[in-house]
């Protein structure tokens, strides 16, 4: 459907906001590749897989590498799961076959099977800080937390740890509800030289696509763990 016909006016406002003043806001403005790298993990946080689909080849075009897309897709699985990242792989591939995109379908793990638990819980330290070393042994689920969310994910390349972080604030605060965990990785970023005002920028450029609730609960969470 072609909104600029159906609603015209309605477009025109979209556009001015999300395209000229929210990129162009003195003071919060981010390089092309990691504002559209923030855009596309708060798209998957909130479901907006249309709205996906329409920005991902936009977001390639500005510089985003494809690599990079793909790592913020196989890590969102952590943080929104696999019901509801799968459809985004889905899309993500669809338009990589398109444009000719070919990616090796392996070769960027970091740990090796056995290797998971040792290379998740000191990844987790790295970021937030050396307490988080023996966190795992508090229980099951903390054991698959420093296994799987950080040994399988958080320790492949493509992206760096401080990119990681920046993306999985953009999953948490798109989807709403985890302000817990927000403030966590909101400090995890923080240590990792992802500074208060660069996270201001992050949710100002992430605001047309997720809203103003959950972007201002986003700036209380950021306040709170830089308190």
């Amino acid at each position: 459907m072609n909104y600029y016909e159906t609603d015209s006016e309605f477009m025109e406002r979209i556009d001015h906001f999300a395209f000229e003043e929210a990129v162009n806001e003195e003071g919060q403005q981010l390089e092309a590749p990691t504002r559209w790298l923030a855009i596309l993990a708060a798209l998957v946080g909130c479901q907006g897989r249309e709205a996906y689909r329409e920005f991902l080849p936009k977001a390639l075009d500005d510089g985003l590498k494809p690599e990079a897309v793909k790592e913020m897709v196989y890590q969102s699985v952590d943080y929104v799961g696999m019901g509801r990242m799968w459809l985004f792989l889905d899309i993500t591939n669809e338009i990589f076959i398109k444009r000719g995109v070919t990616l090796p379908a392996s070769g960027k793990a970091g740990a090796a099977m056995e290797e998971r638990l040792e290379k998740g819980a000191q990844a987790q330290a790295d970021i937030f800080g050396p307490q988080m070393k023996e966190a795992w042994k508090n229980g099951h689920i903390n054991r698959w937390l420093a296994s799987n969310c950080f040994g399988d994910y958080y320790t492949r390349t493509g992206l760096d740890l401080a990119q990681r972080e920046m993306i999985t604030f953009c999953f948490l605060m798109a989807q709403g509800g985890c302000e817990p965990q927000l403030i966590a990785h909101a400090k995890g970023n923080m240590n990792l030289g992802n500074d208060k005002a660069f996270l201001i920028r992050v949710i100002s450029q992430c605001l047309p696509y997720i809203g103003y609730p959950r972007s201002l609960n986003a700036v209380t969470c950021v306040n709170k763990a830089s308190e």
